[in-house]
């Protein structure tokens, strides 16, 4: 029958500098030391503990901060003109940082839509460009895209929370509650239509810069003087029409599906909503604003090719009925279908931001967050 090791045979089996000096083995030399299992066990909790500190500060900074502007604020109180003012500002921030952000996708996609044998991929294109022009040329139209939809966020979200609200006392509690689908759906459609009209003409210099080439404009400013010089205010606003087409479905299905999913979540989590944290709370808010950005994408997606083939080959004075006629007849229904997995992942991932960023500014402004049942016995003043 074998016999289990003996003690000296399992001392020299796992190397230790402390085991080492008190046997008086040779150490290995400073600094070329070989660890053991143990010693990155050790690493790792160090790093977890290190992870857990600077959690805990940046937890206790935004905490600090966010009770000077509560503070400043004076106290916002639901419903208030400083609530949708605070909405307002909460949307400029979350989709005017985001649409920003990813840029480069939206350039591609645009790209890809005016000419879609222009580019074998998406990486091809990123590649194609940044050879010729740099990281400034794949980044080509992110002024009119942040000044563009920070203006669209802004009349988006404030406009919804206050067209969601005045929809909701109109119909009264019970109604509210049996339709509140139709009311998310009316006031998101309310709200789209108005933040549409901040948004075309920054749109349409937007669509210019990265569907031609080369480039006609080297950013906002010099677009609106040279459209305004050329076609007047009328060069900027006419892409109105497609654009409502398309922004207008998206952003019903954005909120009404964001709201529903939201509420389906928390129906299936364990506990109630004011039982989780406000990271959780925005980690909800992501994870819906995801799902429901997928669904705007496959909705709104044929507008938005029409949107950015008008932009770039509309006749001054060419009517709508005729330019979508010969866009139509150019692409054909196929074509309207044109980067639709690119659009997927930018609006999937845009939507899921913007709605994270939102509801994360309405706990720094101690407000509730989007969604959901209430919180019980949530008092009218935060």
């Amino acid at each position: 029958m074998p016999q289990p090791p003996n003690q000296d045979a399992l001392k020299g089996t796992f190397y230790s500098p402390a085991s080492a000096a008190a046997t008086g083995q040779p150490q290995a030399p400073k600094g070329k030391q070989m660890g053991t299992v143990f010693d990155y066990y050790s690493i790792v909790d160090d790093a977890k503990k290190e992870a857990k500190k600077l959690s805990a500060e940046a937890t206790r900074e935004f905490e600090k901060a966010s009770a000077k502007a509560q503070s400043a604020a004076g106290g916002i109180e639901l419903y208030s003109g400083k609530y949708y003012a605070a909405c307002t500002f909460g949307g400029m921030l979350a989709c005017g940082l985001t649409h920003t952000a990813v840029t480069p996708l939206d350039f591609i996609k645009t790209r890809r839509q005016v000419d879609s044998k222009l580019y074998k991929s998406n990486i091809q294109g990123w590649r194609l460009i940044y050879r010729a022009e740099g990281i400034r040329g794949i980044f080509t139209g992110w002024s009119p895209t942040f000044f563009g939809y920070s203006a669209q966020g802004a009349f988006k979200y404030g406009w919804y929370e206050f067209f969601k609200k005045t929809y909701s006392d109109a119909a009264g509690p019970e109604k509210a509650h049996k339709y509140k689908t139709w009311i998310y759906l009316s006031a998101s459609a309310s709200a789209e239509f108005l933040a549409d009209i901040a948004l075309c003409p920054m749109e349409a210099i937007k669509v210019r810069m990265q569907g031609t080439i080369p480039k006609p404009y080297t950013g906002a400013i010099q677009g609106i003087t040279s459209i305004m010089g050329k076609e007047g205010v009328a060069g900027l606003y006419k892409g109105i029409y497609p654009l409502w087409a398309r922004q207008i479905p998206y952003t019903m299905m954005k909120f009404a599906s964001f709201e529903t999913i939201v509420e389906m979540m928390y129906a299936r989590l364990p506990g109630t909503k004011a039982d989780y944290s406000k990271a959780a709370q925005t980690g909800v808010s992501f994870s819906a604003g995801y799902l429901a950005g997928i669904l705007c994408a496959a909705v709104s997606h044929p507008a938005d090719v029409m949107v950015s083939k008008l932009n770039a080959y509309r006749e001054p004075g060419e009517a709508f009925g005729a330019v979508i006629s010969r866009v139509y007849k150019d692409i054909g229904f196929r074509g309207l279908w044109n980067g639709l997995p690119m659009r997927i992942v930018m609006i999937g991932t845009l939507t899921g931001l913007q709605w994270m960023i939102y509801d994360y500014f309405k706990i720094f402004m101690g407000l509730p967050t989007t969604g959901g049942p209430p919180a019980p016995g949530a008092a009218e003043k935060q």
